[in-house]
């Protein structure tokens, strides 16, 4: 990969991650629960139970 391309999948995954912290942060005051697809199964967390 070029120094161009790596830069760039650098910033859009802290994007990403800072995109995923917001949303963690604001289920847990919500005390609300991040739902998700892992194998076929639909998945349900307490969003408190991640940031542990």
């Amino acid at each position: 990969m070029d120094s161009k391309k790596l830069a760039l999948r650098t910033k859009i995954l802290k994007g990403i991650e800072l995109s995923f912290l917001k949303l963690l942060e604001k289920k847990r005051k919500e005390n609300g629960e991040l739902v998700y697809c892992k194998d076929g199964q639909i998945i349900r967390i307490k969003a408190i139970d991640l940031i542990k």
